[in-house]
């Protein structure tokens, strides 16, 4: 198993989080992703990318969160397919990174 790049949040930090927060998170990758696209810079994309699905996979894996698992599971397939895949669900960077906004804009209101 690779060394998780987020460490404290996968020794536990992270399922202190409420899914707002954790969802904000991801959606700071997926930001950060969509700009490097933007700028023709696959590296930094990917390593973007690689940050996202690693965050999104620890929220999936909170049992907080296991009745949404399906949703979650979703967005994670959404997320390849839009960078990566053949466009099925015909989405965009920009649109997730909406999509994501308002996680964190609910994460930001609750404090």
């Amino acid at each position: 198993m690779e060394k998780a790049l987020h460490q404290n949040q996968a020794a536990g930090d992270w399922f202190a989080l409420s899914l707002p927060e954790q969802l904000g998170n991801v959606g700071s990758e997926v930001g950060r992703a969509a700009a490097a696209e933007r700028q023709g810079n696959q590296a930094r994309r990917d390593q973007a990318l690689t940050r996202a699905y690693e965050l999104l996979d620890l929220t999936i894996a909170d049992q907080r969160w296991r009745r949404r698992c399906r949703e979650l599971c979703r967005v994670r397939e959404v997320l390849g397919d839009t960078f990566y895949g053949d466009k099925y669900y015909k989405d965009s960077p920009q649109a997730l990174e909406k999509y994501f906004y308002w996680y964190a804009f609910a994460a930001r209101k609750d404090k």
